[in-house]
């Protein structure tokens, strides 16, 4: 009997791979002679290069610019001609000391693209979120050779707020092995680059920008857009997703060949999750909390949905759950337990995550395949 478990990360409590391995302690106590393939999920952000670790790509670490510029070492992932990148492993809010919501760049994941380069990947999968920036990937141009010049031909300062500044972007200096180099942008947000639900508007805030540097940065991403528009030829403007890691998307679509889409669904194929469904008993997802903003393509919807095409019933666990029963099923989850149905202390659920889980995994896996197929 093969059993998958396929979590993204209980965020503040476990990492998607400790939460895999958690519940699967606990499914091997349910049911002990079971074939148990762990297969940890993301959304495209943070955790993306750990789940491609875990597939068996190789890793590489390198010290890059973070993004008040102090170096970091930041970690790829590389597999033959393919690399996986992470943007919050450069350029991560987690990376900062104070928030610099008008100058934090993204010049350190250019940084790693290059690295990538050197490692001989001809395809990256970059995966956007947890960013400190808004500064629409300018930084990740500038290190790639890209001038983002202002009107007395200078290269304008770091962050967003450079932005302002921009008069002319030149191309003609990138680095020449960017010619043939396919990026699969893997993100979970579709809002634009400006406006009431762009970059600044909606994630601004978050990264500490007041509502007047919201409006600055706002009014730089549109200039950004602007410019690339006159010089490049290329809109920006009311394409969704454009706003993604504070306008990152944007850049890349800018000057790279690329593509944009679910980072879930990317990150589902980076781990073959499709193959290890093949001729399961059951699946095991879930994340910190299952709520609306699962249904909208998090990693637990994707699982459940990959699970109901391969014919697979799919359990999610979680920290809370807030969809209806009706919900769940809609979107193919069989059950949906919550890990205060093993331990009602929160504060217990948050500090000992690892061991609640795993008991709640053999509460719920146990009785389902007892029980036999169903759902």
């Amino acid at each position: 009997m093969r059993i998958v478990v396929a979590p993204d990360s209980l965020k503040g409590s476990l990492t998607a791979a400790e939460a895999a391995d958690a519940v699967a302690r606990g499914v091997r106590r349910a049911v002990p002679g079971a074939e148990v393939l762990t297969r940890p999920m993301a959304d495209g952000g943070e955790g993306t290069v750990a789940a491609a670790l875990r597939a068996g790509y190789r890793p590489r670490t390198v010290r890059v610019s973070g993004p008040d510029g102090r170096a970091v070492d930041a970690v790829l992932a590389v597999d033959g001609d393919t690399a996986v990148v992470e943007l919050a492993a450069a350029a991560g809010i987690g990376l900062l000391q104070t928030p610099a919501p008008l100058t934090a760049t993204t010049r350190g994941v250019g940084e790693l693209l290059l690295a990538a380069l050197d490692a001989g990947a001809r395809r990256v999968v970059l995966g956007l979120g947890g960013s400190a920036t808004t500064d629409a990937g300018a930084g990740l141009l500038q290190a790639l050779g890209v001038r983002l010049l202002d009107a007395a031909g200078r290269d304008v300062p770091p962050g967003g707020a450079g932005l302002a500044l921009l008069e002319r972007i030149d191309v003609g200096a990138r680095d020449r092995r960017l010619h043939g180099l396919a990026v699969r942008v893997a993100t979970d947000v579709d809002n634009p680059l400006t406006g009431p639900a762009g970059a600044a508007a909606v994630y601004g805030p978050q990264k500490g920008a007041t509502p007047e540097q919201v409006a600055e940065l706002d009014a730089a991403l549109a200039r950004f857009a602007a410019v690339v528009r006159r010089d490049l030829g290329i809109d920006l403007e009311g394409r969704p997703a454009m706003g993604a890691a504070g306008g990152t998307a944007a850049g890349v679509a800018a000057v790279l060949t690329c593509s944009v889409g679910s980072g879930a669904e990317l990150v589902a194929d980076l781990v073959g999750l499709d193959a290890a469904l093949a001729g399961a008993a059951l699946v095991v997802t879930g994340e910190g909390s299952l709520d609306a903003q699962t249904l909208r393509g998090k990693a637990p919807a994707v699982v459940a949905a990959r699970a109901r095409a391969a014919r697979v019933p799919c359990v999610g666990l979680a920290g809370r759950v807030a969809l209806t029963p009706g919900e769940l099923a809609a979107a193919g989850f069989a059950a949906a337990p919550a890990l205060t149905e093993v331990e009602p202390d929160v504060g217990r659920c948050l500090t000992d995550a690892a061991a609640v889980l795993e008991e709640l995994a053999a509460r719920t896996v146990g009785p389902r395949v007892a029980a036999g197929p169903r759902g």
